[in-house]
């Protein structure tokens, strides 16, 4: 499992639009495939919400293929 580490400048991103930023899907109907599937995990709990809100400190996994943990530019 590839390990990412991913700065935002923002007080949060959306779940979607944090897999397409760090590289793990292609889309945005990807992002939603692998999250509807129950693949998408937040801090250890799958998570099924699309545009749940993504913060500085949170750890997202991706079952099989990426963990990304995120952090603030500031």
């Amino acid at each position: 499992m590839e390990k990412l580490a991913v700065q935002i400048e923002t007080e949060y991103i959306t779940l979607t639009n944090l897999l397409k930023y760090a590289g793990v899907v292609m889309s945005g109907g990807q992002a939603h495939e692998l999250i509807e599937a129950g693949f998408v995990s937040l801090n250890g709990q799958i998570v099924l919400e699309k545009r749940k809100k993504i913060r500085a400190g949170d750890e997202v996994t991706v079952k099989g293929m990426a963990a990304i943990t995120v952090s603030n530019e500031n």
